[in-house]
């Protein structure tokens, strides 16, 4: 990450904030059987990366700014090895918890069924740390307010795989 532009490592950071919200808007606020308490404290949290997706959004417009032609299509790379970069986790992490899950569960599961709960589960961490960020309807705008086409083609192509 240190190696990557501040660009990207802010759209990257703005990305984050947006998602956060999203998964408060989808799956918190709208949940009538959750706590009130715990709906609350997650509602302040959400509060507050509102404020940080407004400054990060800035930051990001204000650094974007600065960039040249050839600087921001290294930006644009930079942004996709980031975000490969966090697949790698995911990759890794889903892995570790699916095979967590199968030494604790108690029971034993055929090759199929373990390569399901592999795929579904990289697939879940994928929406919820790449794919409902980088869909985003304001990531979307603000980000296709800085790039070209082309390079907007590019950032689509690189996703296809994630987030399908």
């Amino acid at each position: 990450m240190l190696s990557k532009c501040t660009w990207a490592v802010l759209a990257l950071t703005c990305h984050i904030e947006l998602f956060t919200q999203a998964h408060y808007r989808q799956s918190i606020d709208p949940d009538g059987e959750l706590s009130e308490l715990y709906k609350d404290v997650f509602l302040f949290h959400w509060k507050e990366e509102s404020q940080h997706a407004i400054l990060d959004e800035l930051e990001w417009q204000r650094e974007d700014a600065k960039l040249s032609d050839p600087q921001r299509e290294q930006a644009v790379t930079d942004l996709i090895e980031l975000v490969a970069a966090v697949d790698g986790i995911l990759q890794m992490q889903s892995a570790a918890d699916v095979d967590y899950f199968l030494r604790v569960c108690g029971r034993a599961f055929d090759g199929k069924q373990v390569q399901q709960m592999r795929d579904t589960i990289l697939k879940a961490y994928r929406w919820q740390y790449i794919a409902s960020g980088v869909q985003d309807e304001r990531f979307q705008k603000i980000l296709g307010g800085m790039i070209t086409g082309a390079q907007m083609q590019r950032i689509g192509a690189a996703l296809k795989p994630i987030v399908s």
